[in-house]
Parts: C-alpha cells; structure tokens; sequence
C-alpha cells in the first residue's frame, strides 16, 4: 500500500501533503467508509493528460450529479423498481405492483407520457454556478435502458416519436445540458451504466431475469453478450463523438462486467485526457474514488469523491426532504479538508424543474462561497486535516483554518484556539468576511485568537467561521 501511494505522491503533485511548513505523510488507515473494500489499492494513471486532469478537477472540489429519466413521473427511485431482487429499493408500488411483469411494462410505457416542457437547463447552470459549483455529471443512461440523448442504436430514447418530448427543439436533454454548463466553463461528465435492463441482449426474455445481472449464461451465448458489448461500445462512441467535450466518464453497475479496455481506448482517442471512473471496476479504469451517501472519516492521499444526494433520493421525489445547507457546507469543508471532492445529488422532476427549496439550498450555500471560497477552490489539505472543529487546508504559504460549528452553536467564541506551529512571528490573522486582522497571543503549545464582539454579531449563523493566516 506505502509503495502506491508514494508513487501518487510524486505524479502531478495530486497528493502534495502540506503541514505547517513541512511536507509530511500519513498513511492510510484499514477502516473508512469507501465505495470498495478499504484494501482495494489506487493505481495512479500512467497518461500525462489524464494526470493533468485529473489535478484540475480537484482544485474545483465541488460538482453537480443530477439523475433524471422517465421514472420522475412516478416519484420513485430510479431504475430500482424493474429489478426483481427483493431488497428494501427494489420495492414495487403502485396499482401494477402485484406481477413484475405487468409492472416493467407499465414502467417502460412511461417512455409514452415523458414530456418536461418545462425544461430549461440555462436556469439550472446559473443555480449551480452561483453556489460554487465547477463540474456536473448527468446520467445519460441510466440501468432501466432509457437513453436521454439521441442514440441511434435503441428507440427507448428521450428523442424517440414515441415519446412526447421528442417534439421539443430541446429533444435531445444530454446536448442541451452539456452545451449550456460547459458555456459556463464547468467540467462535463458523463454518468453510463453498463448494465441495460431494456436490451434483449441483457435481459433476454427467453430467460427470466432473476436479479439485476445478464439473465443468461454468457458463456453458452457468447454472441448474444457481444452484441450486448458492442452495443454498449457503440452507444459510448456516440457520448465521446457527438456531445462536445467529455471531461468525465462515469461508469456504474459493475455486475455487468465486461472488457474495457477497448471502451477505454477509444474514449481516449475520442476525448484526449478523458477522467475514467469504472467504479468498482479494475484499478486500471478507476481514475478517483467515489464512496457514494458517505464521507471517509479520516485524509485519504489519492483522489477520490463523496456522491452524496442534497435530499434523500438520487431521483426526483414529491414531498422530498432535503439537507439544510449549513450541513452541506459543512460537507464540503469536511470533504475538501480530507482530499476529496464533493458530487451532491439533485433530481429534476417529471416537467423538467426543481423543487423551490434546491434554489434556495444552492443560494444559501452560494452566499457562504462568495465570502469562503478561497478556503475551498485550489487548496491542498493541510495536516493535522480534521482534528475536533477544525478543517484545515492550504494554498502556497496561506493556511485555513475552518471551525465547524455544533448543530446549536451560532455564534463564534471569543477565542479560538489553535495549534502555535500555525502561526511564526509575523503571521497575520484574518476571519474571512471581516477586514480588520485579528489579535492573537502565544499560550504555550497554543495560540489564543480573540474575536471582537462585533465580529462575533456581524458572522453569527454561518454554517462555518474560517480564519486566514498568512
């Protein structure tokens, strides 16, 4: 494990450690929460492209993941409910409920009714942007098959005569929303599943599926799975040719294993430095991490991505209930002290809108950027990285130090206290969002900062103080 990390240590500067003047290395712990076992190792990309890229889109921290397709109309979970696994989010509802074959049906004749007129993704760039956001991903396909760009290799497509939308001169929904974040300068990724539910090469209906792999042996029917692959090869090069540049490609459903390597190949002969996140796949294809609903507990030296939802599903939901967005600032700064990056979750709904309180989250989080974001954007995490309160970054000989607060704390102290190796003789102390320094005092192995309590009324209720020693 040392062997590989030191080795991502040295590329690129990607795992650059910084401490209170030192460059120090902490080795990983066996327990985290990851989106793989904790002793899968991380294989750092050999391509120069792919190194240089990867080194820029940590610096932008914070992303948008928006999972949309035709199960909005039903508010449910995506995908999920077609797979006859009997698990908590697999549950069928709903009048078709009783036979899953009636059921699938029902589902996929969603596809007929699929009209969100009110679809304007310039409204949600600008949302995104001014909460700080710098890269979405957006599913273009997700498990059930539905294709919500203009494949020419399924008619289970957003652009499809069967489906209403496709009338719309905004038909083809992956264009739109690519075209309009990269006019924004944000990061484009592409979230692909590599299993599809809708394929008779998948799910082939001589063979009832029984769970969410391949419902025949591949091994008897070869050519059956190579039609499935090329098909899936082939919807890929669709992605990597005709949708503009494609920073991120981000594969889900590992079950569906298959080769690759030529996918691969071809992406990044398509798309050169292209980021490949096989997850859960060989570490050859596994460019960064992405434990998903949690966030690791401790610095982890390779780069890596908390998939966290802003509400309680990936998908659109009614009545759902979403994070306050002191918790999700508080994410970030976490996040981005502990070498990641965060991909909050947001589902559009069947008409092609928001629910009200994302604006309002997003907003919310954007007034705490505008004044803290050079804590965030470009910083390298700094040890000790996470200790009590406080998250610590850096950027060249700047240090943050963010204090998070308790859930019913909200007001500052009138004195922090932080490490003394923080500060040298000539160190300036600022709260970011204030003008005048602050004034500091050695005690011992400590420092006291005192804040005026002027400062204390002026900053109370921010989800979290950041101090700027420089």
């Amino acid at each position: 494990m040392k062997k590989i990390i030191v080795r991502q240590l040295l590329f690129s500067g990607l795992g650059t450690l910084l401490t209170w003047g030192l460059l120090a290395f902490q080795p990983v712990g066996a327990q985290g929460t990851q989106a793989y076992d904790a002793e899968k190792s991380y294989k750092a990309p050999e391509d120069v492209l792919v190194q240089k890229k990867i080194a820029n889109w940590q610096d932008l921290k914070f992303g948008l993941f928006m999972h949309w397709g035709t199960y909005s109309q039903w508010g449910i979970v995506e995908s999920w409910s077609i797979c006859p696994e009997d698990r908590a989010f697999t549950q069928r509802k709903g009048p078709h409920s009783a036979n899953w074959y009636t059921y699938k049906q029902a589902y996929e004749n969603l596809q007929t009714q699929f009209n969100p007129s009110r679809f304007d993704p310039t409204k949600w760039v600008a949302a995104a942007k001014d909460a700080g956001m710098k890269y979405m991903v957006f599913t273009t396909k997700h498990h059930d098959g539905f294709s919500m760009y203009d494949t020419k290799y399924t008619d289970y497509k957003i652009t499809s005569p069967r489906t209403p939308f496709s009338k719309n001169p905004k038909s083809d929904i992956t264009k739109e929303i690519f075209n309009a974040f990269r006019k924004e300068n944000f990061m484009i990724g592409a979230y692909f599943s590599k299993p599809d539910w809708h394929s008779e090469d998948y799910w082939w209906s001589y063979f009832p599926p029984k769970d969410r792999n391949e419902s025949y042996d591949r091994t008897k029917y070869p050519d059956r799975w190579k039609r499935f692959t090329d098909f899936t090869y082939n919807q890929i090069e669709e992605l990597m040719t005709g949708y503009g540049t494609v920073d991120l490609l981000w594969f889900d459903g590992s079950w569906a294993n298959m080769d690759m390597a030529p996918i691969v190949t071809m992406a990044r002969n398509d798309q050169p430095g292209v980021i490949i996140v096989d997850r859960h796949g060989k570490p050859d294809y596994v460019n960064y991490l992405t434990p998903e609903q949690k966030v690791p507990d401790h610095y982890i030296p390779y780069p890596w991505e908390t998939c966290m939802t802003m509400g309680k599903s990936w998908s659109y939901i009614p009545d759902e209930q979403f994070k306050p967005a002191r918790k999700l600032v508080q994410l970030l700064v976490d996040i981005t002290a502990k070498n990641g990056n965060l991909l909050l979750g947001i589902g559009p709904g069947p008409d092609g809108e928001w629910h009200k309180e994302v604006y309002d989250r997003l907003a919310d989080i954007g007034k705490w950027i505008a004044v803290n974001g050079e804590s965030i954007y470009g910083t390298k995490p700094v040890a000790p990285y996470r200790q009590d309160k406080w998250a610590y970054t850096g950027k060249g000989s700047i240090r943050y130090l963010s204090y998070l607060p308790d859930d019913q704390e909200n007001e500052l102290p009138e004195k922090l206290t932080v490490p003394a190796t923080a500060v040298t003789k000539g160190t300036v102390i600022h709260l970011l969002g204030v003008e005048k320094p602050l004034k500091w005092s050695k005690n011992g192995d400590q420092v006291d900062v005192m804040i005026p309590k002027s400062t204390i009324k002026q900053l109370a209720g921010e989800p979290v103080w950041v101090l700027k020693l420089s």
